[in-house]
């Protein structure tokens, strides 16, 4: 029998990366795929993937009977991708970040107990936990206290809650994945990596907050893909993981990087008033799903970015799609200045 699974945000970054991943790895799985299509959800995402195995069904996860009439039947299981994942926007508006990933979590678990899905998987942050000491060896792992400092990461935390009182209460089967920073093809360009490849391109300032020095975990997108899979088919019920990739680095050596790759010089980059409350480090410890999960990233760092950077020279009509519409005034809004 084919697996069924039904696939929140799957238009957005992360999610299309995992429906197209599963349509290549999984060929006897089939996916419906559920997305609200806001700023940051894009059907090109989806183009070129198997239709056949690969239905679309544009919907807001807070909006019940909607998600009852796309969820399939006993299917084996939600990913939950959808939400509001921008910490900067969480800070200047944070109610719809409350109502999508608080909120429609809820849903989901209740469409999950009334349509008996096997297994729900909640796609979440390190955010959750905080941050860390800037000069330290100190790792988030599984047993790290939630102690989100945005809007954003107290909205994901939250969630986590509604998921485990969801098994608490009423048993539903759940796995909660936190993952670090995500870079690839076809993220938002409001995030620092296509953010800074788009503006390098086109010679604009890079806007890098405070001293450039947070420290942040990348990973591949594909490879957090994979991690999702193995944590749904073989993660405990009720547990979380952590999935990284043990790639710290600093914020403003990440643009350094971007700007040697395209030769550009570092002029071009313009320090700017920091972020409210912004976490100074993250770090994941990824033994636990290492071990029982058998979690490996398999992209390098430097394979991955300039993998991501030749996608974004590649797909340029993509990029300055996105850029010519509503993000211009959030950019502005941010940043103090216009695009070019």
């Amino acid at each position: 029998m084919p697996k069924k699974i039904f696939v929140t945000g799957g238009a957005g970054f992360i999610g299309s990366a995992f429906v197209r991943l599963v349509l290549e790895r999984e060929p006897d799985t089939q996916i419906v795929n559920y997305d609200a299509l806001t700023y940051a959800g894009n059907p090109k995402n989806l183009e070129g993937i198997d239709a056949a195995r690969h239905a679309f069904v544009k919907g807001d996860i807070c909006d019940r009977k909607a998600v009852l009439d796309a969820l399939p039947n006993d299917a084996d299981a939600i990913f939950n991708f959808a939400a509001e994942s921008h910490v900067d926007r969480s800070i200047y508006s944070a109610d719809e970040f409350l109502r999508t990933n608080i909120i429609g979590t809820q849903v989901l678990l209740d469409a999950a107990r009334e349509k008996g899905v096997r297994r729900f998987v909640q796609v979440s942050t390190d955010e959750v936990m905080g941050t860390l000491p800037e000069e330290s060896d100190a790792f988030f792992t599984e047993a790290s206290p939630l102690q989100p400092n945005s809007p954003y990461a107290a909205s994901k935390a939250a969630a986590e809650f509604v998921v485990r009182a969801a098994r608490e209460t009423h048993g539903v089967d759940t796995v909660v994945t936190r993952c670090g920073n995500n870079y690839g093809p076809r993220q938002f360009p409001e995030k620092l990596i296509p953010l800074m490849i788009a503006n390098a391109v086109n010679d604009e300032p890079l806007p890098v907050y405070g001293d450039g020095k947070n420290v942040r975990d990348w990973i591949y997108v594909d490879d957090h893909c994979r991690g999702i899979w193995a944590a749904y088919e073989r993660g405990a019920s009720g547990e979380a993981y952590n999935l990284g990739s043990r790639n710290e680095r600093q914020n403003i050596d990440v643009v350094t990087s971007i700007l040697d790759a395209l030769g550009k010089p570092h002029s071009l980059i313009k320090y700017v008033t920091d972020r409210l409350g912004h976490d100074r480090r993250y770090a994941i410890d990824a033994t636990k799903a290492e071990q029982e999960l058998g979690f490996r990233p398999e992209m390098s760092w430097e394979n991955g970015l300039r993998a991501t950077i030749d996608w974004y020279l590649n797909n340029r009509e993509w990029v300055e799609e996105i850029r010519s519409g509503e993000y211009r005034n959030y950019y502005q809004k941010m940043y103090g200045s216009s695009l070019g």
